[in-house]
């Protein structure tokens, strides 16, 4: 199943802070972490269309 943008949610937390969360489509399982990584946030979330490869590695880095 192909992640979308959906699957996330943002929450700025601080200046260049955000928190993350991902909620899995198949299970319903949420996760969440803060990142700092505006190079992600900006591939993802002020992206007018994200690449699949930008939502798998912010995937697999909330995850960890």
């Amino acid at each position: 199943m192909k992640n979308t943008i959906n699957n996330f949610s943002f929450q700025i937390i601080g200046y260049g802070h955000y928190a993350v969360t991902y909620t899995s489509p198949k299970t319903g399982k949420v996760w969440v972490k803060t990142t700092t990584d505006m190079e992600l946030i900006d591939a993802t979330k002020n992206s007018c269309i994200p690449t699949q490869k930008a939502l798998n590695q912010l995937k697999s880095f909330v995850k960890k």
